[in-house]
């Protein structure tokens, strides 16, 4: 099938998990995750309707952005580990960081976007089953209540929610466990009504497991090889 039609039949199933969870598919954001793919095959899909794309990579963003500018309206996400020697040029290219997992990291794109003028809405990453290969904060750590109560001098940053890559199931089922935990954590930080903090974003599913993370609340679902196929791989 076409990136149209794959992108066509991913809203279809986002509007009928949204159904069953008694939502609305309007309150669900469709992310294209376009890591390894080719600008061209990117800007078919800005032409089906996408608007919203995330990236894993500084480098490889930066190399295709120049054959990108002329997509109006689009919007370039930070889905992976960011480095913070590579902060700078990440508050640069893209429009908004949705892994963010460090006060330190906070930092480096605090000054970065007050740099260049500019409010950089960032996502707090969650690694919500306690994976050693993955990055993000555990959920019941210190560094995140230090990364909340950093926010209000962090002025460049917009504070948005929460993202997180949970453990891997062959049956999406699993998952749910960790979306749910992903939820009941936002949940808990909005109770607080912390100044600089907004919890608005939960970003939570991929290709295999959206419909799930959905029912559990996402507001915004990454997908890739459902609307792409395979990653290319060099």
């Amino acid at each position: 099938m076409s990136i149209s039609e794959n992108i066509a039949r991913v809203k279809k199933r986002i509007a009928v998990a949204a159904r069953r969870a008694g939502r609305s598919a309007d309150e669900i954001a469709l992310m294209g995750v376009t890591k390894t793919h080719s600008p061209d095959r990117i800007r078919e899909a800005y032409d089906a309707g996408l608007r919203m794309f995330g990236e894993n990579r500084v480098q490889e963003f930066a190399a295709k952005a120049g054959a990108l500018t002329d997509l109006s309206g689009a919007g370039w996400h930070m889905i992976g580990h960011l480095q913070t020697n590579k902060a700078a040029k990440a508050a640069e290219l893209f429009s908004a960081i949705d892994s963010v997992d460090s006060v330190k990291l906070a930092e480096k794109l605090n000054l970065a976007a007050r740099n260049l003028n500019k409010t950089l809405p960032v996502l707090i990453e969650i690694n919500v089953g306690g994976e050693a290969a993955k990055t993000g904060l555990p959920p019941d750590s210190r560094e995140i209540e230090e990364l909340l109560l950093a926010a209000p001098r962090l002025e460049a940053l917009g504070f948005r929610g929460l993202m997180t890559v949970p453990p891997f199931k062959d049956d999406p089922e699993d998952a749910r466990q960790f979306f749910r935990r992903l939820r009941e954590l936002r949940d808990s930080i909005a109770r607080r009504k912390l100044h600089g903090i907004q919890t608005d974003v939960l970003s939570m599913g991929m290709s295999h497991d959206f419909e799930v993370a959905i029912e559990e609340g996402a507001t915004c679902v990454r997908v890739g090889t459902a609307i792409f196929g395979e990653r290319i791989t060099t």
